[in-house]
């Protein structure tokens, strides 16, 4: 099904992204990965530069830099500690790493045999990191052990791993061929169920709910799958739908699809946000079955998207996203991080029909 278009042609430009601000010193390469502080108003940005840039945001909407920290091949992931003193980043180097803000010094706490596509910082009676590798595992790390300690717990994978992501106890992992394994973090060690990914295409990104009962997939077709963990509550509320598609007129009429890159949930709302190679972000809302609002194309790829902890401000990284291969990053091509202010027309749920 489709609900609501989310092509990128003007006709749908009902977000006024004239006033977003740009993050000030932005990273050298292309942007992976966007992550706010649940604390306070920092940002952290992770790239193929082989860094990870910590900013700080101010209530005027300027933004500095505040710490920065390298890997040795390009980052691909990064997020934050629940008290957000801390932030943990894994790369093609296949490590996984932790900053401390206060002391400013950065250690590596992980090992994998392939690059790491993601961590995510999950609570198993205390905060652990959790990554996941093309090397086709789930690793689990105690910062408390400190380096060299090794991994708490390893979980085989059917694949490698692509994306991943958690929200309360569900931890949810796509890989290749299309397989998603979901984790209950209530028992950590073990796969709870894998499924087959509803898209008929590879897996670009998967994103968990706030609620923590259910997840959204996007792939490089321009689709989104709606999902849930209850199987009755899938039966009754799951579904797919087109986005980030554009119809074209000249020199011959065609449907062009784009890969959906990011999926980032409102924290407050539960809405959500697609970004994708054609250049727009939409925000939607998925009880409702409605496109909220939509972006005319920013100038390039939107190759990630966050939220930040009250959910007022939306960070977008206009940046390549490797879609069409290394040939087409070419020196020219913009590399940015955006940061637009939401307002509720733009990001609150519909009313419910009665």
């Amino acid at each position: 099904m489709s609900f609501g278009s989310s092509s990128g042609t003007t006709t749908n430009s009902e977000i006024n992204v004239s006033n977003d601000r740009v993050l000030n010193s932005p990273p050298e390469d292309s942007v992976s990965d966007l992550a706010f502080s649940p604390q306070a108003e920092f940002l952290s940005v992770a790239s193929w530069d082989k860094k990870v840039r910590i900013y700080e945001l101010t209530a005027t909407g300027d933004s500095q830099g505040r710490a920065l920290y390298e890997h040795e091949a390009p980052v691909l992931s990064t997020r934050w500690f629940p008290d957000g003193g801390k932030v943990v980043s894994g790369g093609c180097d296949n490590a996984v790493r932790v900053y401390d803000l206060q002391s400013g010094q950065s250690a590596q706490i992980g090992q994998h045999e392939g690059p790491v596509s993601a961590v995510r910082v999950v609570d198993v009676g205390s905060p652990m990191v959790a990554s996941c590798s093309w090397d086709k595992t789930v690793r689990y790390w105690d910062v408390r052990q400190g380096p060299g300690a090794g991994p708490v717990s390893t979980l085989q994978l059917p694949e490698r791993a692509y994306t991943m992501d958690a929200e309360k106890k569900l931890l949810v992992v796509g890989t290749a061929e299309r397989h998603i394994c979901l984790i209950d973090l209530s028992n950590p060690g073990s796969i709870f169920k894998t499924v087959q990914s509803p898209l008929k295409w590879q897996t670009r990104v998967v994103a968990c709910y706030p609620s923590g009962t259910g997840y959204a997939v996007g792939s490089i077709e321009g689709r989104c799958a709606i999902q849930y963990v209850d199987a009755a509550e899938q039966s009754k509320l799951g579904f797919s739908f087109k986005c980030h598609r554009e119809t074209r007129s000249t020199p011959r009429p065609e449907n062009v699809i784009y890969p959906l890159n990011a999926i980032s949930f409102h924290p407050v709302y539960g809405t959500f946000s697609t970004a994708g190679s054609d250049g727009t972000f939409h925000f939607w809302d998925k009880d409702s079955k409605y496109r909220l609002k939509g972006s005319g194309n920013v100038g390039g790829s939107i190759a990630c998207t966050a939220f930040n902890r009250n959910g007022n401000i939306f960070a977008y990284a206009v940046s390549y996203d490797w879609s069409k291969g290394h040939q087409f990053n070419t020196q020219n091509y913009p590399n940015m991080v955006k940061l637009h202010p939401t307002t509720d027309e733009e990001v609150k749920q519909r009313p419910k029909k009665r």
